[in-house]
């Protein structure tokens, strides 16, 4: 399966069912076992959460957020790389990474484009008006001078002004050129980066929860939204803004002044105008508050304060209070994503829809005048099982579900504990420098295949090797998970990047410079993390009782 996953010989959700066919006739385990881990509790959070991400597509409320953020921070050019990343990163939290980059980067294009157009226009402008005063004063020299060397100056003078404009010319092409391309690269690795930040923003983070409940069913729920969001959502911003400062230095050059638009001249004024203006036509179009996505908006707060507040750890949360159950497993993240998802089945998307039809009701009789009395219809709901089927990727599902089979059959038949005994001698090295490894390993894998293959794989061996050695699972666990959505080399790592490369301004030399130094610096970044903040917040210095399954470990 390992193999196939990272050929991709077969489709990743058809290899994903290869455990229902082997694992009986392997007598590994029986066939019910195994189907019961395709639709786990975490597939159905990852399927709750998709749908409400599917109502903010559908009702353009991402794009709204987009634009009025981008109004906000302005467009300056290292303000405009802010912009467009804090956007990305945000939605992207919510919604799927592709679709996020899918919708930013036409956006980020037209801005682009009008940012060129206007500093050509001005340049254009500037250029004659400087050849207008070089002739007034080639003609107050010629009058001092005889004719012979009035003709050589205005031959030398025509030359000086056309390499002029050349190199001029050229530099701007070249500056823009850059420019696109850190603002292209800025939205994919924005994307990417902003999915770690919560449970459901990107899919490794959900095959992390799946599998510490699987292997360590005694867990106490201790991977849950709020938990996860205490650990990544900082993790996520450090990230964020070394990716920006990198990608100044790389395209723009670390000018405080020029990048901000502090010593900003007029042609710079004019371009920030005419972008801003692009933005606000924008914004415009899509006139006021629909009451559809007034409701999305309503929903999707309300999805992520349940969330927030089911199990805070620092205070009884809403689940246990009302159900009155030890089990903090009795009511999860699931259970909240699927009834905010049939919500969105159920609530209109407007108050009333009047079919109205005029008719000439002069000559008709009375049963026919009632026939065409105006008809009340009710307006359709706020998603529509047609548009779900469209855009729902049930691939992934299936690659979960095959995830936690694997997983499974690595438990029951022993070759996980087998792989995490050949890996005991880890115990030698500092625990630090175990998760540095690990994560560098991980980062370095996931270049090449899928991030959530990448996961599967190795998060129940380093579970049995956390367990060999007496470490807590999380202290490698958590890290790893992070670092397989560090792709961003190649431009076929994640889709994000495919997108942002199809438009033709990258060359994979751009993306592979620019990513290389930004996965050692995500590397980093994660370890500080896990050795900090993570490591009171989930206990990682002490092993837990729940991992300790053997009895070996103090």
């Amino acid at each position: 399966m390992a193999l196939f996953w990272c050929t991709e010989a077969l489709p990743l959700a058809v290899t994903a069912l290869f455990p229902v066919l082997l694992f009986p006739l392997m007598n590994i385990m029986d066939s019910t076992t195994v189907c019961r881990e395709y639709l786990k509790d975490t597939n159905m959070l990852f399927i709750g959460g998709l749908l409400m991400a599917i109502a903010i597509e559908n009702w353009h409320l991402h794009k709204r957020v987009a634009l009025r953020v981008l109004l906000i921070t302005g467009v300056r050019p290292a303000l405009l790389l802010m912009g467009f990343m804090i956007v990305t990163a945000f939605l992207s939290m919510w919604i799927s990474n592709t679709a996020t980059t899918a919708m930013m980067v036409p956006i980020a294009q037209a801005v682009l484009e009008q940012l060129h157009k206007s500093e050509m226009e001005f340049s254009t402008v500037s250029q004659a008006s400087e050849n207008i005063n070089k002739a007034f004063e080639l003609q107050e020299k010629s009058t001092k001078s005889d004719s012979s060397k009035e003709t050589e100056e205005k031959g030398d003078h025509i030359l000086t002004v056309e390499e002029d404009r050349e190199r001029n010319e050229n530099l701007r092409e070249e500056k823009h050129k850059k420019f696109c391309k850190g603002m292209s690269l800025c939205i994919c690795y924005s994307a990417s980066i902003g999915g770690i930040a919560t449970l459901t923003g990107t899919t490794p983070n959900l095959v992390l929860q799946g599998q510490v409940d699987e292997l360590f069913p005694n867990n106490g729920n201790i991977i849950n939204f709020a938990s996860w969001f205490s650990f990544a959502f900082p993790t996520m911003i450090l990230l964020l803004v070394l990716a920006w400062i990198w990608l100044q230095i790389l395209y723009l050059g670390f000018n405080f002044q020029k990048n901000f638009g502090c010593a900003a001249n007029a042609s710079a004024k004019a371009k920030a105008k005419q972008a801003y203006d692009i933005i606000k036509e924008e914004s415009k179009k899509l006139g006021s508050m629909k009451f559809a996505e007034i409701a999305v908006l309503i929903l999707f707060i309300l999805l992520v304060l349940l969330w927030f507040t089911r199990d805070p750890g620092f205070i009884p949360g809403w689940a246990t209070v009302l159900f009155n159950k030890n089990d903090t497993s009795y009511v999860t993240d699931a259970t909240v994503a699927i009834f905010i998802s049939i919500l969105l089945f159920i609530i209109p998307s407007g108050i009333s829809n009047y079919d109205r039809d005029k008719h000439q009701t002069g000559k008709m009789t009375e049963g026919i005048k009632n026939q065409l009395k105006p008809k009340i219809r009710a307006p359709p709901a706020l998603l529509d099982w047609k548009v779900v089927h469209q855009k729902m990727p049930w691939n992934i599902v299936l690659l979960l579900g095959g995830g936690f089979a694997l997983a499974k059959g690595s438990e029951e038949s022993g070759l996980s504990s087998w792989l995490g005994n050949k890996l005991t001698p880890l115990q030698h090295i500092p625990h630090p420098a175990i998760a540095l490894l690990l994560c560098l390993l991980i980062a370095t894998f996931t270049e090449c295949t899928s991030n959530v293959a990448t996961t599967t794989l190795f998060l129940p061996i380093l579970a049995s090797m956390a367990e060999a050695i007496c470490l807590n699972p999380l202290y490698v666990m958590l890290p790893c998970t992070l670092s397989a959505s560090l792709a961003f080399m190649l431009p076929v790592a994640t889709p994000p990047n495919a997108i942002v490369f199809s438009y033709g301004q990258l060359k994979v030399i751009d993306m592979a410079k620019a990513g290389f130094v930004l996965n050692i610096l995500g590397v980093l970044t994660i370890t500080l993390a896990i050795n900090t903040w993570a490591s009171s917040l989930f206990q990682l210095q002490t092993f837990p009782s729940w991992a300790n399954k053997t009895g070996t470990c103090p």
